[in-house]
């Protein structure tokens, strides 16, 4: 867990009220784990008291940002890169992914640049809020890993998007210009500052960070102490969870 000051977007609730929280989860459209993670992360959520309280936004990271524009097949790309580990890597996610109520077929999933489907996460949040990014975030994970849609076209993204409830000719247009380009590539480089360096990473009221596909209960009982802090107003750190699995650098932890 990583402590960085001064605290940001932070919400001081009044005595007796439930603590305001924000929570920026930093994630890949082609990451796995950030799949697994944001499931668990939700069934902790779920079971918080204080959830009506916390907002979760969705924060661009690019395992392989050099990825080409066409697509080629996962497999391919994986194990040219990776060799024979590669398929003991997808099978293990895969098995993880089942008990969270998730599909990965690896076998139909695209190596895909995913610069476009972060500009349109910027363009969820930006114009419809917190709420309608997270339906965003979760039907492009399903949209890639399950449904093997190429998430670097326009066409299939704009598809998945209206599935999401935005709007099919605002998103279209967004999608042939370069809106939320400037913006998406200094949330990139802000996250380089910060030092993250694997995906999933869970930030919490811009100063604690929580990286890798934790266990329910290592979120929710992070929840429970950033919770406690913003409440009581002290300046103990909270407890460092170690380090989850996670992708780095267009790998992911087997």
């Amino acid at each position: 867990m990583v402590d960085r000051s001064p605290i940001r977007n932070t919400v001081r609730p009044t005595p007796g009220e439930t603590p305001a929280m924000k929570v920026e989860i930093y994630s890949d459209i082609a990451c796995p784990w950030c799949y697994i993670g944001k499931r668990r992360f939700e069934e902790a959520l779920d079971g918080f008291a204080g959830k009506e309280g916390v907002e979760v936004v969705y924060r661009p990271y690019q395992l392989v940002p050099d990825a080409p524009a066409t697509a080629s097949p996962h497999r391919a790309w994986l194990a040219e890169r990776y060799g024979p580990q590669s398929v003991a890597m997808d099978a293990r996610v895969a098995e993880l992914g089942r008990a969270e109520g998730i599909t990965y077929d690896f076998d139909a999933a695209l190596h895909a640049n995913t610069f476009l489907g972060h500009r349109l996460l910027h363009l969820a949040e930006t114009e419809y809020g917190a709420a309608a990014q997270g339906r965003l975030k979760e039907a492009l994970l399903k949209a890639h890993f399950t449904d093997g849609v190429d998430v670097g076209d326009r066409a299939a993204l704009t598809d998945v998007a209206v599935s999401a409830g935005l709007d099919r000719d605002r998103v279209a247009a967004y999608l042939a210009g370069d809106e939320g380009t400037a913006e998406v590539r200094a949330q990139l480089a802000e996250a380089r500052e910060l030092g993250i360096t694997a995906v999933p990473t869970f930030v919490f009221e811009g100063k604690w960070a929580v990286q890798g596909g934790q266990e329910a209960e290592t979120f929710r009982r992070v929840l429970e102490q950033v919770a406690a802090e913003i409440g009581e107003r002290r300046p103990a750190p909270v407890p460092v969870a170690p380090a989850g699995e996670a992708c780095a650098d267009g790998a992911c932890a087997i």
